[in-house]
């Protein structure tokens, strides 16, 4: 029975050993040894190799084409006003007041039966659709035999995943979450000099870079010259609590967000005592004055690192980016935008938390291929005389969704767990009551 402890022992041994020499040295010093990259240069391989086969044998069929949306239903990207016209075309309109036809009841018809077969919004919360498998269980819910080859590369891909990737991930994972810990506590008990916030975040960037590492994650960043300045406010569209794992392997940032306990705390409150972090008690989350200030108080100060914040609230599946929050556009800094696009074709990172824990999701990345995303850093962006809040931030949006090749919606992604607000169906209903009523009426109404 010794002889086994001790020989399990010197496994262990070895096991770290190659972790920290081929892992997590390079990781803490922003170099790569070229194992990742020939990881992926072989998956990418097997993956081309097994769509080539799947294509032969459905060459029969019609093949599936790729939808940014991820839906059934094609939508006409016209207004009410420009669809009910095609309507009314083979009727004139009268030359004076407004306009009503039996044919407008076709609209709402066809645009509810929409909405009741696959609304916009609740698509955003699901895993987004793949043109061809890329052999996981997860993504391919209609398996059916291929072809011998193709089945024994998939059997091997379970054994490579669960077996070799999940534990050396799950052993990084471990060993970048205490570093965070123990690093953090540490800096803090210095004195409030310089050196302690560059110790603070080359700590921080050592712990994401470790992890990225357990992840294979392959990041390209793109213009790193735009990238956020001290005394600004971050902004990127959300698709997984991954996002600022991502982000912070590029570069320190100051996080916003509520108290937890547990793990969560310990870490939060390891984090604070190094780096100013923003934390807030759940009651205090409701006081927009006192969210405001602390955020204020924090960009006026020039010499902590940027905020990072994540204005759509809620995670979204990486077709889309729905509406931002104003509160961080109110505040009249330096609002300094990123994008961020994943390649689902590795793994899916889009975490769902109506239907995975956190623990459950981790353990999903942790079995997948691979992590590969790119990161685009957009110029700084200022709010403009006579703009207001939401329309500066519907502006940072777009320009975030143009740049990641996203859906640009105006949903808010509260809907994800509420119900549309009455005041977005009064809207709708004055927008086609001036149509039907005519602009002129106001104007008889005041005579």
């Amino acid at each position: 029975m010794e002889d086994f402890w001790a020989g399990a022992f010197w496994v262990l041994k070895i096991w770290l050993y190659l972790i920290i020499s081929l892992i997590m040295v390079p990781a803490m010093f922003g170099f790569s040894l070229g194992i990742s990259e020939t990881y992926m240069t072989i998956l990418v391989k097997t993956l081309e190799w097994a769509t080539l086969k799947m294509q032969r044998a459905h060459a029969d069929k019609k093949t599936l084409k790729a939808s940014s949306s991820n839906g059934l239903i094609q939508r006409e990207d016209g207004s009410m006003e420009k669809e009910l016209e095609e309507l009314r075309r083979s009727r004139p309109k009268p030359p004076v007041g407004g306009d009503f036809t039996l044919s407008d009841c076709f609209y709402f018809s066809r645009r509810g039966i929409e909405s009741i077969v696959e609304d916009e919004v609740t698509q955003r919360f699901t895993s987004e659709e793949l043109v061809s498998w890329n052999l996981l269980t997860r993504t391919n819910n209609h398996f059916q035999y291929i072809s011998l080859r193709l089945t024994l590369v998939y059997s091997l891909g379970i054994f490579v995943r669960y077996c070799i990737l999940a534990p050396l991930r799950i052993t990084l994972a471990c060993i970048g979450l205490s570093w965070l810990v123990i690093g953090t506590s540490a800096v803090g008990l210095l004195p409030n000099w310089r050196i302690k916030s560059w110790l603070s975040e080359w700590v921080h960037v050592i712990c994401y870079r470790i992890c990225a590492r357990g992840l294979s994650a392959a990041i390209r960043y793109h213009n790193r010259e735009n990238k956020p300045k001290k005394g600004g406010i971050c902004v990127a569209n959300h698709t997984s609590p991954i996002d600022i794992m991502i982000l912070c392997n590029d570069g320190g940032y100051a996080m916003v967000g509520q108290v937890h306990g547990g793990l969560m705390g310990v870490i939060q409150r390891a984090m604070v005592r190094s780096c100013p972090h923003i934390w807030f008690e759940r009651a205090e989350m409701k006081d927009r004055h006192l969210v405001t200030k602390r955020l204020t108080d924090h960009v006026n100060d020039k010499t902590k690192l940027p905020i990072l914040i994540f204005p759509e609230g809620t995670c979204i599946n990486n077709t889309s980016v729905m509406m931002f929050k104003k509160g961080s556009f109110e505040i009249g800094a330096t609002i300094y935008p990123v994008a961020i696009k994943y390649d689902p074709k590795f793994g899916d990172a889009f975490w769902n938390s109506s239907k995975y824990s956190m623990v459950s999701y981790l353990l999903r990345m942790m079995t997948s291929w691979a992590l590969v995303c790119n990161v685009w850093y957009l110029p700084a962006m200022h709010q403009q005389e006579g703009e207001d809040a939401v329309q500066f931030a519907n502006r940072v949006k777009s320009a975030i969704a143009h740049q990641g090749g996203l859906i640009d919606l105006q949903w808010d992604g509260g809907l994800k767990r509420a119900k549309v607000k009455e005041t977005f169906k009064e809207q709708e209903q004055k927008k086609y009551s001036s149509m039907v009523v005519g602009d002129d009426s106001s104007s008889n109404s005041d005579g």
